[in-house]
């Protein structure tokens, strides 16, 4: 008896957002190599009213992030993955409202690379 999985299209989803969770996630572990470090530092330091430094927030994210792709590649805890990639992607607009001169341009509808 044979096993076959079939490749559905939230399957392919997960995979398709998994990895990018990873990519972005692991950049975020070697120190200048992602776009959005220095605002994702100052948006978690404004987030959590200067508690939490810099320097370990951006690890922080880079653990969140990867955790989520990993989990979503492997099709693990496929449900906790799904709520908290909501739960960062509702954190990761909030930029827009603390720092909107590093997220638009001239006007709001030019945006930053940033942005």
């Amino acid at each position: 008896m044979t096993f076959k999985k079939r490749l559905t299209t939230n399957t392919l989803l997960a995979l398709s957002i998994g990895f990018i969770y990873l990519w972005f996630g692991g950049l975020k572990f070697f120190s200048g190599w992602s776009p959005a470090e220095e605002l994702a530092q100052e948006t978690i330091y404004q987030l959590s009213f200067h508690l939490i430094p810099s320097h370990v927030s951006i690890i922080l994210l880079a653990i969140w992030e990867t955790l989520i792709g990993v989990l979503l590649v492997l099709n693990v805890f496929r449900r906790f993955a799904v709520i908290v990639a909501l739960i960062h992607m509702g954190f990761t607009f909030t930029p827009l409202v603390l720092f909107p001169d590093a997220v638009f341009g001239d006007s709001l509808i030019n945006l930053t690379l940033v942005g």
